[in-house]
């Protein structure tokens, strides 16, 4: 049987429908607040009808969400297309992660969901990226606690807030840029955008290893990633996968047996 696995960020909505280790298929669109649960119901139920999946197939669902009034619309439609209240990272959901950071409460659970799929698919420790409205750092330590992070402004944001605050300055796509030192505005806007980012990411790695004292498995995901990392010094894996693969192992070790706190109050443990 197959499961709906949802990422729900900021500006995008990924959607994977797994079964085990296979993905049947995935889709990104747009995270719009202004749509109802009917509409996100009838986009799901199109999704499963173009890839020729009937939702009995469909065993359950879980979700991840940095975005409340998302996470509860797409609960509903959900519940409308399954007939099951899906599973949502949070507290209450047990993860297996040991999160070692001041207020555990406070991770968001797309990097929960991130933290979980590379502890089981790479070695530790692990540095993983994620690129999204934010560029994330989350460290997973040699014992596989998540010991903490960093929040950087994402690309496209970077991008977007340096247009709008500069009138000479347009709007870019993230092109290949066509050198390192660009002789017009759009090239080294593009420059400065990927090369600047992938040396942040080749920078903030190396920082991190000197901090923990040991080399690192260093791994990014999103949507841009494939934007930066030809660009890189160091090697960084690209999983564009994690996150699906993260909320399907979640979701098997949630759907029997009684769930414990994600992190609730104790810094030094969330498998409950």
């Amino acid at each position: 049987m197959a499961i709906l696995a949802i990422d729900i960020g900021n500006t995008s909505v990924l959607v994977g429908c797994l079964e085990g280790e296979w993905i049947r298929f995935t889709s990104h669109f747009a995270a719009d607040p202004n749509k109802t649960d009917d509409e996100y119901a009838m986009m799901l139920m199109g999704m499963l009808s173009l890839h020729q999946i009937h939702p009995a197939e469909i065993e359950g669902s879980i979700i991840a969400s940095v975005v409340p009034v998302l996470r509860h619309m797409f609960s509903h439609a959900l519940k409308k297309i399954l007939g099951k209240t899906p599973l949502v990272v949070g507290s209450g959901l047990r993860t297996g992660l040991n999160i070692r950071i001041d207020n555990p409460a406070q991770l968001g659970s797309n990097l929960v969901v991130d933290a979980v799929a590379a502890c089981q698919r790479y070695p530790k420790p692990i540095l993983i990226f994620d690129m999204g409205a934010a560029t994330t750092l989350s460290v997973i330590d040699k014992e596989g606690s998540y010991i903490g992070g960093m929040i950087m402004p994402g690309l496209r944001l970077s991008v977007d807030a340096l247009s709008s605050r500069a009138s000479h300055l347009p709007n870019i796509s993230f092109d290949e840029p066509e050198q390192l030192i660009g002789t017009n505005t759009i090239n080294c806007m593009q420059a400065g955008a990927i090369y600047g980012h992938a040396a942040m990411l080749d920078g903030v790695a190396d920082r991190a290893e000197s901090a923990l004292g040991c080399p690192c498995t260093a791994v990014i995901t999103g949507s841009l990633a494939p934007s930066v990392i030809p660009y890189c010094k160091r090697e960084i894996i690209y999983d564009e996968t994690l996150v699906l693969r993260g909320l399907r192992i979640l979701y098997e070790k949630n759907r029997t047996g009684r769930p414990a706190g994600m992190g609730g109050g104790n810094s030094n443990s969330s498998d409950g």
